[in-house]
């Protein structure tokens, strides 16, 4: 049942601790950096613990000077392994007491325990503690000497051991140095803490029971829910055997080890969703609607619409001279020339020009194009991410409007091309004016032979007068018609003036939506998926 059950612990700490990396690798430049270090170290302690004998739980004695720390780690281990001292303090570097020394020894390289202080029973069987067998006890250097000012190893090793036995004196159980610096940071590691209420000999009954329960109350103040208490007395002996119990269980277990990672990483969690509250996921897409808006907001700070009225103006002006009633144009000539002052032969330039000015012209309307964007799909995250989502919005904002211009400058309307229906239209013109200019011959030689008898005409129709009015009816047929046919070729040209805008417009946009969604849509979806990613990573930390 053991087995099963460490097996488990296993699985599930593993799946916590790769989630853990996840929360590692994306939350830099999103979460305190005080906590990713420290997160950072968890995974490294733990991979190293997980890879080393996990056969064998590491017990450190830690307590003041005066507790009686080395004395009861003699009186648990059956020898004088540790120098004690009553005054002083005598434990200046780690001793270590191992029951079962086979492959122990790369566990006490982690713990950078010396060899000259490291100690094996003889024996697993050794005065009847078969139940020991796999115990490493460690006696810490006291935390409060003077000592421990300058040498971080009795705080590394705490930080380290498996499960921490806190020795405890009745004068100084209550010392602010030890609920402070350690027992508050151990908050939530009940499991793998156990508390000793040492010198017990000194106490009567009744003063044993009360100091007891004094450190009990102190404790379930300090955040320890259920602390584990044994009162003993290594001078006599009193208690060690209960204390030696309650080590042979968490031993027998095999599960300190797994106990004491996930203690601290449910405090490490605890303190990373209090930096980023209310965590929601967000849909990791930008929807259409929102993609539509950034390029409508986009293409108003191009001027598409201005650049597409004016594709359409010049296509109507520039048909004039196709497709127009050829008198007109003839007549308008001793006018002065509107056409002449569009510099239609530089026209494509114009607009090429257009189109970079611009651009160039409204950079604060691309910047809050963007802008806009990123706060309508960042609501509800916390600040931090919120502030990353603006930024990889805006990562190449600077560069956006010259690549719009780079881009667009290419969308030259094609004003050489010349509609085929324009051509056709020229050629029939031409045709009624020659027609007209034949007509107006053919009356003229009627006149000429027939009303005033120049001579004889070449052909008997030049000289008949009674064809007169019908050549006067197809001159006027001839106007009629060609007015008739420029006035609605004009309709013809709106509608294929609105088409050329419409289809200059449709490239500028799908041009415009191609960029927005290299520069601006891509590194969003990123950073969003990025967040869901660290969002369900959070969760899978949690049990």
């Amino acid at each position: 049942m053991t087995t099963v059950s460490t097996a488990e612990t296993q699985h599930g700490l593993g799946s916590r601790l790769a989630a853990l990396a996840k929360i590692v690798e994306l939350g830099q430049g999103r979460v305190d950096p005080a906590l990713i270090t420290e997160a950072a170290q968890l995974l490294l302690r733990a991979g190293d613990r997980l890879k080393l004998s996990s056969d064998h739980t590491v017990v450190a004695l830690a307590g003041g000077t005066g507790s009686g720390k080395s004395s009861l780690f003699n009186a648990i281990s059956g020898l004088e392994l540790s120098p004690t001292g009553a005054r002083r303090p005598t434990t200046a570097r780690t001793h270590a007491c191992v029951w079962g020394i086979d492959g122990a020894s790369p566990l006490l390289d982690w713990l950078q325990i010396q060899w000259r202080h490291r100690f094996a029973r003889a024996s697993a069987l050794d005065r009847g503690e078969s139940q020991l067998h796999g115990l490493i006890l460690l006696d810490l250097p006291d935390h409060d000497s003077i000592r421990a000012l300058t040498d971080p190893e009795a705080h590394r090793l705490i930080q380290l051991a498996d499960l921490v036995v806190w020795v405890l004196d009745p004068q100084k159980y209550a010392d602010a140095s030890v609920h402070r610096r350690y027992v508050a940071e151990l908050t939530g590691h009940d499991a793998v803490t156990v508390f000793v209420l040492n010198q017990a000999d000194r106490l009567t009954s009744e003063e044993r029971a009360e100091c007891a329960g004094d450190l009990e109350d102190l404790l379930r103040r300090e955040g320890v829910a259920h602390p584990r208490v044994v009162t003993t007395s290594a001078t006599t002996g009193e208690g060690v055997d209960g204390l030696k119990a309650v080590l042979a269980e968490s031993v027998a277990a095999r599960r300190a080890a797994y106990q004491r990672l996930e203690a601290d990483l449910d405090r490490l969690v605890v303190r990373l969703v209090k930096n980023l509250p209310e965590m929601l996921r967000v849909e990791p897409a930008v929807d259409a609607a929102r993609r539509a808006a950034l390029v409508d907001a986009l293409c108003d700070a191009i001027g598409v619409s201005a650049l597409g009225e004016a594709m359409e103006n010049v296509y109507g002006v520039r048909s004039i001279s196709w497709v127009g009633w050829p008198y007109a144009r003839w007549a308008a000539r001793v006018r002065p020339d509107p056409i002449k002052s569009l510099r239609l032969g530089a026209v494509k330039d114009d607009i090429r020009g257009l189109v970079g000015s611009s651009i160039t012209a409204q950079p604060a309307e691309v910047d809050n194009a963007v802008t806009a964007l990123s706060d309508g799909l960042t609501a509800g995250m916390p600040e931090q991410w919120r502030d990353g989502v603006r930024q990889a919005a805006r990562s190449r904002s600077g560069e956006l409007p010259g690549a719009l211009s780079a881009e667009l400058s290419e969308v030259a309307p094609p004003l050489d091309r010349v509609p085929g229906w324009w051509w056709l239209l020229k050629i029939w013109q031409y045709l009624l004016v020659i027609m007209f200019a034949a007509g107006l011959a053919w009356a003229g030689a009627i006149l000429a032979y027939g009303v005033f008898g120049a001579g004889r005409p070449p052909a008997e129709a030049l000289g008949d007068v009674a064809l007169l009015p019908w050549v006067g009816l197809m001159m006027i047929s001839v106007l009629g018609l060609g007015l008739f046919s420029a006035l609605a070729s004009r309709n013809f040209v709106v509608l294929g003036a609105g088409r050329e805008r419409d289809r200059l417009e449709r490239d500028m946009r799908r041009r415009v939506d191609l960029l927005a969604q290299d520069m601006v849509i891509q590194p969003v979806e990123r950073e969003l998926n990025r967040y869901n990613e660290f969002f369900g990573a959070m969760a899978a930390t949690r049990r």
